[in-house]
This record gives structure tokens, C-alpha cells and sequence, in this order.
């Protein structure tokens, strides 16, 4: 299974995620009495959107992380009689009942390390026709990141997949996925103050290299990275994808 996340900090700060993640929502076609999956919910923001446009229908609310299902409970809660929650992984087959008549992932994809199996389990569970959208990490994403890390010695996120569109779209089609559409476009991100960008970090991109260590050894090794950056600004390049099922 995929770590668990600090759900409640997640919540507070993941602003940009959630920007991005409303404009994501937007891309589906809802007549809004289907059936969404949303792949990698987190702590459900999105998903509160993505019910706005379900007045009539239903949401599968799945994640990785135990503390991030939990929490998109609590965000949910006056909606659940509409929201199915499941902590799955998405490199396995996942646990789904009955197909879905979209697929929503936003800020997800990148953390499954094998892309192929990825789109292989997301159509199983698709109907004929139906859509993804998606939105995740691409390829040259966070770039000074990497840099820092390399530097540092450190792992430069080399169990995540920033993929490049061509690959995805290979990718796609050859999970019996057809219309694709893929591109990448650049999100800049600024931070206030050095704390709020450490905060980030430690949460966000940096949460798996943080996860064994102490508070200590992780509040330094967090502070070295930051301090490695050219700005207060993490240079998030986003893989964009929209596709229907044959």
C-alpha cells in the first residue's frame, strides 16, 4: 500500500492542489445523475466539488492513505449517503462492485510507480464510453527539487513517473483507452515565508523521504532542500489528460 499522509495538514495547505483539481473537475461531461470515481480523493476538497456537479448520482471516494479517507469522511459526512469510501491501491485490481461513468484523479498519478497497470486497473472498472480526466505531476516537474536532492545525495524521486504526454497517450490507448487527449503546462507556486514552503515540502514532495526519519532528522533534511531552491517557489509542471473508454 501507498504511506499514509498527514491528512489534516494536507488539508490546510494543499491550496494548490485544490486550484487545480476544481479546474479538472470542469473537463467532465455530467448530465449529474452518474457514477464518478475519484482516483486519489485525498481529503475529499475536490470531491466536494466533483458532488456539486452529482445532484442525482454518486461519488467511489478512494485513496491510499487511511488518514486521507478519514478525513475526506469528516469533510463528506452530510453527503454520505451519496459517497462510497475505499482505501485501495491503484497498482492493484481495484474493489469496485459495478463500473463507474467517469474517472476524476487529480495530484495522484504521479505516486503510482507503474503507469501501465495504472490504466489497465482504471478501465476495468469504466464503462464503455466513459471518461477520465485527469491531472498528476509530468515530466519535468519540480525540477529544482530534483536538483536539491541530487546534490544533497538523496533519492530524486525516482519511484514517482513524470510521465511525458506521448508516453501517456501510448500509455492510454493502449489500455483500450481512445480520444486522448495529453499536454503538459507549467504551475509555478509561491510561498510567503520559507516556513510555509518547508511545510510544504515535508507534506507534500517530500513526504516519502521524510517518513522513517525522526521530527529532527526530518525538519533538517527539509530545511536543506528549501535551502537549496533558486526562490520561494516550487516549479510544478502539470501532465494533463483526458481520454474515453472504447
Amino acid at each position: 500500500m501507498p504511506r499514509d499522509w498527514d491528512a489534516s495538514t494536507y488539508d490546510r495547505i494543499a491550496d494548490p492542489q485544490f486550484r487545480w483539481g476544481a479546474e479538472v473537475v470542469g473537463w467532465l461531461e455530467l448530465e449529474g445523475d452518474e457514477t464518478v470515481l475519484d482516483a486519489g480523493c485525498g481529503s475529499g476538497r475536490v470531491t466536494e466539488l466533483l458532488l456539486e456537479r452529482l445532484p442525482r448520482g454518486r461519488v467511489v471516494a478512494l485513496d491510499g492513505s487511511p488518514s486521507m479517507i478519514e478525513r475526506a469522511r469528516e469533510r463528506l459526512g452530510t453527503d454520505g449517503s451519496r459517497v462510497e469510501f475505499l482505501v485501495a491501491d491503484l497498482l492493484e485490481p481495484l474493489p469496485l462492485t459495478e463500473p463507474v461513468d467517469a474517472i476524476l484523479s487529480t495530484a495522484t498519478f504521479h505516486w503510482v510507480p507503474d503507469h501501465d497497470s495504472l490504466f489497465r486497473n482504471l478501465a476495468t472498472v469504466l464503462r464503455p464510453g466513459g471518461q477520465l480526466a485527469a491531472q498528476c505531476g509530468g515530466a519535468g516537474n519540480l525540477a529544482t527539487v530534483v536538483a536539491a536532492l541530487r546534490e544533497l545525495g538523496a533519492d530524486p524521486f525516482s519511484a514517482k513517473v513524470f510521465a511525458t504526454p506521448e508516453a501517456t497517450s501510448d500509455r492510454l490507448r493502449a489500455a483500450g483507452f481512445a480520444g486522448v487527449e495529453s499536454w503538459l503546462h507549467e504551475e509555478p507556486t509561491r510561498f510567503e515565508t520559507s516556513g510555509e514552503l518547508e511545510t510544504f515540502l515535508r507534506t507534500v514532495a517530500l513526504g516519502d523521504h521524510v517518513v522513517a526519519m525522526t521530527e529532527a532528522e526530518a525538519g533538517a533534511f527539509v530545511h536543506e532542500v528549501a535551502q537549496r531552491l533558486p526562490r520561494l517557489e516550487l516549479d510544478y509542471v502539470r501532465l494533463n489528460i483526458r481520454a474515453r473508454l472504447l
